[in-house]
């Protein structure tokens, strides 16, 4: 695919594989993986456990690399790129929003909010501001100054999701984002996906949620590593 047929796609791949070494034998986890994912989509992938939806996402995000195949995400072909490139690329275009927060525990709130924006050498009175407005977004000014020791696993996904914010990336990735929480809390992270669809974010959510679900212009289905379905 020529560049200029990718500009209006955020994700394309083709003959995606991802094959891990396991012990002295191969794990394929995905099998040639063909898809495209339009820009501003809110995009659900779904598929049992061990099906390779987590692997997808860190492929997507240049958190892991195929084994072979094309992905060229945002008009950049991440195969190709280096260790450096992959960093600077999701630390300006991605936000990932991790199953287990992933937040560092000796950072406060607002420090684990404001750590991509210091990474990208934003000034101090803009990274505040936008500190600020996340904490906000996502209802915890009142928890700034606390540790992810002292908040329940909800507060600790409402600030992973500020973080995934936090230099406002065209594309939010996030895997299993209320798996692991109650139905009110739930309920929060779903207001904070209403409001990425709103804005015209791309959004990929792995989820079993049929709350989430029901916000999808996409559904992709993985089984056995292998794209099921891609339904509209």
């Amino acid at each position: 695919m020529r560049k200029e047929e990718t500009e209006d796609l955020m994700v394309f791949t083709k003959a995606l594989n991802k094959v891990y070494q396991v012990g002295d034998r191969k794990l394929a986890v995905l099998k040639n993986i063909n898809l495209t994912i339009p820009k501003a989509k809110f995009v659900v992938l779904c598929g049992p456990s061990g099906s390779g939806k987590t692997t997808l996402l860190n492929i997507i995000s240049g958190i892991d690399k195929p084994t072979s195949g094309k992905i060229i995400v945002g008009g950049q072909d991440l195969a190709e790129q280096d260790e450096d490139a992959l960093s600077d690329f999701r630390c300006n275009h991605v936000g990932f929003v991790f199953q287990s927060y992933n937040l560092v525990s000796t950072l406060t709130v607002a420090e684990n909010i404001a750590f991509p924006m210091e990474w990208t050498q934003k000034p101090e009175e803009e990274i505040e501001n936008r500190v600020n407005e996340l904490l906000k977004t996502v209802g915890l000014e009142d928890r700034a100054t606390h540790f992810s020791a002292q908040l329940s696993g909800g507060e600790q996904q409402r600030v992973a999701f500020a973080r995934a914010l936090a230099n406002d990336p065209e594309l939010i990735l996030a895997d299993e984002p209320t798996g692991n929480l109650d139905a009110k809390n739930a309920q929060k992270i779903l207001q904070v996906l209403q409001m990425l669809k709103a804005e015209g974010k791309t959004v990929i959510v792995s989820t079993h949620d049929q709350e989430i679900r029901r916000l999808a212009d996409q559904v992709l289905c993985l089984e056995e590593g292998h794209l099921a379905s891609a339904n509209e």
